[in-house]
């Protein structure tokens, strides 16, 4: 039986990117959650008028990946520390946040943050936030390290994320 996450901490590029690369998820997918229009565009979000982060939300299988792991990896992939940044992207579309699809998914997070805060100099930031309705984005974004690594950012900062994952964490790889 699936599960789904969704998750924010920046440009959705990257964590479509590292997370696809995972043994026990099935998909992800590029979007956006959290705002106050509905069927935003990449263009609105982007003009951080719309509330909306932008968001993967993954398809993944608990018997293979647990949801505590695909926590770690998060933290582990973006600055949860910043406040509406990651990096040189900056505006609440940015902001790091969890939104959850049950109870025990929330319970997980807010114990994950209090776990790592003595790890961090700076506060969490995170949210852990209900999951609403969430808006797929443009197909242009989906996959779109795989279609596109040599386009400025994906060499720049997707790659090095996925380089982090490989090395880090590559005994989870597909």
């Amino acid at each position: 039986m699936s599960e789904i996450a969704t998750l924010a901490g920046g440009c959705f590029w990257c964590l479509d990117a590292t997370f696809a690369r995972l043994r026990g998820v099935s998909q992800v997918d590029c979007g956006y959650m959290g705002g106050s229009i509905e069927a935003p565009t990449y263009k609105a979000v982007c003009t951080g008028d719309t509330g909306h982060a932008e968001v993967i939300q993954l398809t993944f299988d608990p018997a293979i990946i647990s949801y505590a792991t695909i926590l770690e990896l998060f933290f582990a992939l973006h600055n949860p520390t910043t406040l509406n940044r990651q990096g040189e992207d900056v505006g609440t579309q940015y902001r790091s946040s969890i939104f959850f699809h049950s109870e025990q998914q929330a319970a997980d997070a807010r114990k994950m943050i209090a776990d790592l805060a003595s790890d961090y100099s700076d506060p969490i930031v995170t949210e852990v936030t209900p999951a609403v309705t969430y808006w797929p984005a443009e197909t242009y974004h989906q996959d779109y390290f795989e279609q596109n690594p040599e386009q400025p950012y994906c060499s720049a900062v997707v790659a090095g994320k996925v380089r982090k994952l490989v090395q880090e964490y590559g005994n989870l790889l597909k």
